[in-house]
C-alpha cells in the first residue's frame, strides 16, 4: 500500500464524554458524529498525565510520565526521546504543525540566553511550524485587527458583557463564528492542504486550542444549551464536603481559582454554586460544537483523499463542574477521559472499542502503520489490530495515570500534611471497571467506585485490604514492567546484528 497521508488532529481539554456518538443527552457533535460512522471509537481512552506539558510529552512520545518525566508546564522533555513527529521525517514525511504542542526544550542543549528557554510552548523537535498559535494568541490577534477589530479592545477580546445578577455571563463573544482560533487555523489548514502534491503522501498535526478556557463562546454557540440541561455532577452535595474527602482535595480547592476560565475573576472555584457551574458547563458545551462546526470543514476536504490516517483526540480532559472543580489536575477520571476515534486509510464501517487505551498508544500505532522502529522503548501500545476489528491477543485490563503535585508542595507547604513531604509527589491512579485506586506517598491511599454520582465521594480502602492490596501490586507490577528497556534486551556485539 502506498504510504497514506496523515492527519493528527487534537482539541484542548476535551471531555472524553462530549460527543453526541458516545451518547452525551446533550452534547451535539454532527461532524465527529459523522465521523465516527467510518472510524474506530474508543470510549474509554484515558490521557497518561496532565496538564498540558506532561499530557502532550505522553501523547508524542508513548511513554508514561515515570518515563518521560516532564512533570509540569515548563518541565523540559529529554532530547533523547524519540517522538511522533522525528520517526515521521525517517518514514518520509515532512511532519508540518498547525498550533503548538508546549513541548519545553532540553535546556542542556540551548545557551543561558536563548529565547526559547523563556516559554514552556515550545515545539516538539522534528516539526516543522506552518501556522503557530500560542495561548497568548499573537497570530490570531493580528489577523483579527487585519478583519477590522480595534486593536485596543485585544487585551480584553475574551471578557464578555456582564448580566445583571450573574457571575456566569451567557452574552456573546466579541468576535463571529467565523472568527474563532478554531476558524483561523482551520483556514491555515485547508490552505496548506491545498498546495500538497497529490502523488507525494503528508503528515500535518492540527492542534486547536479550544474548548480550553478562557471560557467564553461567540453567537449562537453561547446560547445554544440550556445550562438546565444536562447530567448532574459527580461528586458531593457542597464543596465542603468535597474537601473533607482527602487532603489532596483541599489542597486542590485553596489553589483552583476562576481567572483561568473567566477571566478578570479574583474567585475561588469551590466559591461557585451549581447555577454558576451550570451556565459555565453550557458555554463549554457551546465552545465543543463550534470546534465540530470546523472540524466538519476539515472532514469535507478530506473526503476525496481516501489513503488518509486520521486521529481525533485530545490532550486531557476538564472537570468542568464535577467534585467541585474546574480544569485539569488531581487524581478524578473526569481530568482524563478523552475522546480518541481513528479513521483508517480508505474508512471503513463503524467500530466500537470498549477496551481501556492510553494516549501512550498514539505513537506506537502510528510506528506499527508505518512499519518502522522506535528510537526508545514506547510504554503504550498499538492500536492498528482494533482498526480492522481484531481483538489483540493481551491488552491492559486497567487504565493507567499519574499527577505530580510538586509544584503544590512547592508553593503551599503549609496545605499537604508532614508526611507528604517525605515521600514521591506523584498521585498513581489505577481505573479498572468497577475500582479506582489512588497511590499517594505519605497521604492516604484511595478505593473507590470507578464510577462516580451525585454523592460524596467514599474511600473504601479499610474496608477491602485485599483489593487495596491488589492494586498496589498490580501497580508495581506495572511500574516494573514499563522501566525503560531501549537498550536493556540488547547485547552490545549484537546491536547492529539485529
Amino acid at each position: 500500500m502506498t504510504r497514506p497521508n496523515i492527519l493528527l488532529i487534537t482539541a484542548d481539554q476535551w471531555r472524553g464524554d462530549c460527543l453526541g456518538t458516545v451518547g452525551h443527552p446533550v452534547v451535539r457533535t454532527p461532524n465527529l458524529d459523522a465521523f465516527a460512522a467510518t472510524a474506530t471509537v474508543f470510549e474509554q481512552h484515558y490521557a497518561a498525565t496532565a496538564p498540558c506539558s506532561p499530557a502532550r510529552a505522553s501523547l508524542y512520545t508513548g511513554l508514561y510520565q515515570m518515563n518521560h518525566r516532564v512533570v509540569w508546564n515548563g518541565a523540559p522533555l529529554d532530547d533523547r526521546f524519540d517522538n511522533i513527529a522525528r520517526a515521521a521525517r525517517r518514514a518520509g514525511y515532512t511532519p508540518t504543525l498547525f498550533g503548538y504542542t508546549d513541548t519545553s526544550p532540553d535546556p542542556r542543549l540551548h545557551h543561558p540566553n536563548d529565547p526559547v528557554l523563556t516559554s514552556y510552548e515550545g515545539v516538539l523537535p522534528g516539526f516543522w511550524v506552518r501556522q503557530p498559535l500560542a495561548e497568548d494568541e499573537k497570530q490570531w490577534l493580528s489577523w483579527m485587527v487585519s478583519r477590522g477589530h480595534d486593536p485596543a479592545g485585544l487585551p480584553t477580546i475574551h471578557h464578555v458583557e456582564p448580566e445583571e445578577g450573574e457571575k456566569v455571563s451567557l452574552k456573546a463573544a466579541r468576535y463571529s463564528k467565523d472568527e474563532t482560533q478554531t476558524a483561523f487555523m482551520t483556514d491555515a489548514f485547508l490552505t496548506w492542504l491545498g498546495e500538497q502534491d497529490e502523488d507525494r503522501p503528508w503528515m500535518a498535526h492540527v492542534s486547536f486550542l479550544r474548548p480550553h478556557p478562557p471560557i467564553a463562546a461567540p453567537a449562537p454557540y453561547n446560547t445554544l444549551y440550556n445550562p438546565d440541561d444536562g447530567p448532574g455532577f459527580s461528586g458531593a452535595p457542597t464543596a465542603a464536603e468535597e474537601a473533607a474527602f482527602h487532603p489532596f482535595m483541599e489542597a486542590l480547592q485553596d489553589y483552583q481559582q476562576l481567572a483561568s476560565h473567566l477571566p478578570g475573576t479574583t474567585d475561588f472555584v469551590r466559591d461557585l454554586t451549581e447555577r454558576d457551574l451550570r451556565r459555565l458547563r453550557a458555554l463549554y458545551y457551546g465552545m465543543i460544537t463550534e470546534v465540530d462546526a470546523q472540524l466538519g470543514r476539515i472532514f469535507e476536504a478530506l473526503e476525496p483523499l481516501e489513503n488518509t490516517l486520521v486521529v481525533f483526540t485530545s490532550d486531557h480532559a476538564e472537570m468542568m463542574g464535577d467534585h467541585w472543580m474546574l480544569g485539569k489536575s488531581g487524581f478524578y477520571r473526569e481530568s482524563y477521559h478523552i475522546p480518541l476515534m481513528i479513521r483508517a486509510p480508505g474508512g471503513g464501517a463503524a467500530n466500537r472499542v470498549s477496551a481501556f487505551t492510553s494516549s501512550t498508544d498514539i505513537f506506537p500505532t502510528l510506528l506499527d502503520l508505518l512499519d518502522i522502529e522506535p528510537e526508545h522503548a514506547p510504554d503504550g501500545a498499538s492500536l492498528l489490530p482494533y482498526l480492522s476489528g481484531q481483538t489483540p491477543l493481551s491488552w491492559r485490563d486497567a487504565a493507567l495515570w499519574e499527577f505530580d503535585y510538586r509544584q503544590f508542595l512547592k508553593k503551599w507547604p503549609e496545605k499537604f500534611p508532614a508526611s507528604a513531604h517525605e515521600g514521591s509527589s506523584t498521585a498513581l491512579c489505577r481505573l479498572g471497571p468497577e475500582w479506582q485506586f489512588v497511590h499517594f506517598s505519605g497521604m492516604p491511599n484511595i478505593l473507590m467506585k470507578a464510577t462516580c454520582t451525585s454523592t460524596a465521594p467514599v474511600n473504601e480502602a479499610a474496608s477491602h485490604p485485599d483489593l487495596v492490596i491488589a492494586n498496589l501490586d498490580a501497580l508495581v507490577a506495572t511500574r516494573m514492567r514499563h522501566n525503560d528497556e531501549t537498550l536493556a534486551r540488547t547485547l552490545v556485539w549484537d546491536y547492529y546484528r539485529e
